[in-house]
């Protein structure tokens, strides 16, 4: 499964104009946690002609955020594309699929931007800053695999001696 981002703007565009409002909806989900209300819609629907490898279905997902606290309610709409073929799936196990992978990617995300402070970053050119995004989901891993949770207390640890890291990475004994 991969979100359909405009980065990729024939692939982008391809998905994003597809007859969302006719298509019949997949999965619905609401609840109330963290003070706020979140709705999400999940459609699903297959397609020949995308001129991507191996995508069979399109996903669209609309998520409604209404915050009782300050009363703001954001609308996002994200769309993804996927391998799996129609009907292999239920919409409930899409739905736990895709809130897993955003679990993940915003722990992983959060912590490259509070601990690294990678939107900080003055490197802009060439491959280096998926050079340098790559390095940092390392150093997140190894630490992770290590068993720390606090990835900014790892960082401060590890720095008081350079043999840790190497220990982590299975390097020396």
């Amino acid at each position: 499964m991969a979100q359909v981002k405009a980065s990729h703007p024939s692939l982008f565009d391809r998905v994003r104009r597809l007859p969302w409002r006719e298509i019949m909806l997949d999965h619905y989900d609401r609840t109330r946690a963290h003070h706020r209300l979140e709705i999400r819609r999940l459609k699903a629907t297959a397609f020949a002609h995308l001129d991507y490898p191996d995508a069979r279905q399109a996903l669209q997902v609309v998520r409604w955020r209404k915050d009782f606290t300050s009363g703001k309610l954001t609308i996002e709409r994200v769309r993804l594309i996927t391998s799996l073929p129609p009907g292999a799936v239920t919409g409930a196990q899409l739905a736990d699929w895709i809130r897993g992978h955003w679990k993940i990617e915003n722990l992983l995300h959060h912590v490259r931007d509070r601990t690294f402070r990678e939107d900080d970053s003055e490197i802009h050119a060439g491959h280096l800053p998926r050079i340098m995004a790559g390095l940092r989901n390392l150093a997140i891993g190894v630490h992770r695999q290590d068993g720390h949770t606090n990835i900014d207390t790892a960082l401060r640890r590890t720095a008081r001696d350079w043999r840790r890291p190497l220990v982590a990475l299975g390097l020396t004994g």
